[in-house]
């Protein structure tokens, strides 16, 4: 029995699909809360300002997702990606062009569009306190 040499195996492609699945679903959750918190608790257009943020973090991930995959399936295996900064940094200027044009035609408030856009940060941290005390009821004693 050897173990396998890349990590192409079914089990780590079933991995990585899975933990991005939870942190997607965690920023859901977390985001709709901070929405209806926000709704309730200040106004309905920060409520709304917290949603439209939330969508932005999650055009965000889907782009990056989707650039950075398109990168790595047009390279060559063993050979270093090609990438032209200005189509990386292209999602950075939309995203701030929406949020610019956000903020000068006063839509909508902006410290909660930014707030739901931190809303993939305040998951990661979400998933990694949900781990750690995971961690502390699945130990066992030596």
């Amino acid at each position: 029995m050897s173990e396998p040499d890349d990590l192409r195996t079914p089990d780590a492609a079933e991995l990585i699909p899975s933990q991005h699945r939870r942190l997607l679903v965690l920023m859901a959750v977390l985001g709709a809360l901070g929405t209806i918190a926000g709704a309730v608790f200040s106004s309905v257009r920060f409520g709304a300002g917290i949603a439209v943020g939330v969508l932005l973090a999650f055009v965000s991930y889907f782009w990056l997702r989707y650039s950075l995959r398109k990168v790595f399936e047009n390279t060559p295996e063993g050979e270093r990606p090609r990438i032209s900064a200005l189509r990386y940094l292209g999602r950075y200027f939309a995203l701030g062009g929406v949020i610019a044009v956000i903020y000068l035609s006063e839509i909508l408030p902006i410290v909660p569009v930014i707030v739901g856009m931190a809303s993939f940060g305040f998951a990661v941290v979400a998933e990694g306190l949900i781990q750690i005390f995971l961690s502390f009821s699945n130990r066992k004693e030596i």
